[in-house]
């Protein structure tokens, strides 16, 4: 497995990726999650030209993770990091944190953040093991406010929803 930046010719395969990997939000009771569409390509070729989009390659060279990143508030913001569920529990997306982490910090940026589900166990548990702190709204950047916006009137609030940080 191998980490690099994602191509053109991929991003529907990340849309697969992306609807595989919801399929265990089902078993949750999170069906509307497990339902919601992945970004469209037009939008995932915009991450793909800037830069901001990385996939784990498998033997050969197919993407079977991957994630994107916005900057917020002069942090990286992970977007989304999705596995496909025949290639999880491998360390494939603390890879690709772990890559982006580290091109980050050599860029000088002060901060990994993120938004996730609370209490699903591969969500925010999971990130803290990755080295990321619950961030209290209290010291929510606007950029993190208005991503929380975003997201409740995309009706992700039904599920406890948490910022999280990860400085470098």
């Amino acid at each position: 497995m191998r980490i690099r930046a994602a191509t053109a010719a991929e991003l529907d395969v990340l849309r697969d990726i992306e609807r595989a990997a919801g399929e265990c939000f089902r078993d949750l009771g999170m069906a509307e999650i497990a339902d919601d569409e992945p970004f469209p390509v037009d939008v995932l070729a915009g991450y793909q030209r800037t830069g901001r989009a990385w996939v784990t390659a498998d033997g050969a060279d197919r993407p079977v993770a991957y994630l994107i990143t916005d900057p917020v508030d002069g942090n990286v913001h992970v977007e989304q990091v999705s596995v496909h569920p025949d290639h999880a529990r491998r360390g494939l997306g603390r890879a690709l944190l772990e890559h982006v982490a580290e091109r980050a910090a050599a860029g000088g940026v002060p901060a990994l953040t993120l938004t996730t589900f609370a209490e699903v166990p591969w969500n925010a548990p999971y990130y803290l093991r990755c080295g990321f702190r619950v961030v209290d709204e209290a010291r929510w950047t606007p950029g993190l406010r208005a991503i929380r916006e975003r997201e409740a009137a995309h009706g992700l609030d039904r599920w406890p929803r948490v910022v999280m940080r990860r400085d470098l």
